[in-house]
Order: structure tokens, then C-alpha cells, then sequence
């Protein structure tokens, strides 16, 4: 009967790894560079190209999603890329370029960067300054709607999710120049 048990319970310890809410991109690894094409275009050879991302088994009870691509150097102080609120729960992924085009999920609203306009603002760190780290991250939150600004800063936008927040699945990619 012990043995039953611990088996079970190994069982569902590999159940719930196997299931944990995940982030990808198609175009770079967690920890690994992000293509040139993803930079702004104040970047040489940068398009300013939304990421494609990926999200996978979201907790029960995720009414939406948001997202946010923060650049963590120290010198850009928490630079804002790109938020994404009200991304409805039966959505799992936003493709490549989406960023202010039809191609993002209806019912979506994108809120302006830190570079002051609305969408996607893709690396730009300044020459020199060494490795970026960027962090993307999707949040599964128990509410159907943010009711915020466009010109919501990193602070607001973090204080209304507060207390809604089920999981987040994050990845990081690096960009220098």
C-alpha cells in the first residue's frame, strides 16, 4: 500500500512538472541572443519585428493574459518594450510582427513602450554597454480586464496586476551592440 502511494505521488509530481505554464519564442532560446531583425530600427539591420511567443498550459482559472518585455540592464532601469494587456484566456500565442497589425488576438489592447510610442519597441541599448537582458513574460490573471491608459508606466501597470496574478512563464533573451 506505501508503495501505491509513493507511486502516485511521484506520479503526480512529474504530472505537474510536465504541465508548468511555459513561455517560447520561435525565434531565440531562453538565455540566448535575439535576432537583429527584432531590434529597433535605430539598430543597423534592425526592422523592429515583434517577437513570436508561445505560451503553454495555463492554470485553470486565467480569464486573460498580459505581457510585458522589460530590458533589465541597469542602465535602461527597467525600459519597457512592449505591454500587451487583455489577451483572452483561449488565446496561446501571438505570431511574428503582430504588433499593431490585425494579426494580434481580438479583444487585445497593446500599451506604449518606454520609447514613448504605442506597440512593439524592439533592442536598442546603447553601443558599448554591454549585454541586455530582456525579460518576457506572460501573466495568467484571474480578471477579464485592465482598465489602463495606453500610456501606462511600468509602475501602474505592475500595481493593477497585483493581487490578479495566477502564474507567469517567463523567458530571457540577450541583445548587445
Amino acid at each position: 500500500m506505501i508503495k501505491k502511494i509513493l507511486l502516485l505521488i511521484i506520479l503526480s509530481v512529474v504530472f505537474m512538472q510536465n504541465n508548468k505554464f511555459t513561455l517560447t519564442s520561435k525565434s531565440f532560446e531562453d538565455g540566448k541572443a535575439i535576432p537583429t531583425k527584432h531590434a529597433t530600427t535605430g539598430v543597423t539591420g534592425g526592422k523592429n519585428i515583434s517577437i513570436p511567443l508561445r505560451w503553454e498550459n495555463a492554470p485553470q482559472g486565467t480569464k486573460s493574459f498580459a505581457i510585458s518585455i522589460i530590458d533589465l540592464h541597469p542602465i535602461a532601469n527597467n525600459w519597457v518594450h512592449w505591454f500587451v494587456i487583455n489577451i483572452p484566456p483561449n488565446i496561446s500565442s501571438i505570431e511574428e510582427g503582430a504588433s499593431k497589425t490585425e494579426k494580434m488576438p481580438k479583444g487585445c489592447k497593446e500599451l506604449n513602450n518606454t520609447f514613448g510610442w504605442l506597440g512593439y519597441g524592439g533592442p536598442q541599448p546603447p553601443k558599448g554597454s554591454g549585454p541586455h537582458k530582456y525579460e518576457v513574460t506572460v501573466y495568467a490573471l484571474d480578471m477579464d480586464k485592465l482598465e489602463l491608459e495606453v500610456h501606462t508606466p511600468l509602475k501602474v501597470f505592475q500595481k493593477a496586476i497585483e493581487g490578479h496574478i495566477i502564474a507567469t512563464a517567463k523567458i530571457v533573451g540577450i541583445f548587445e551592440r
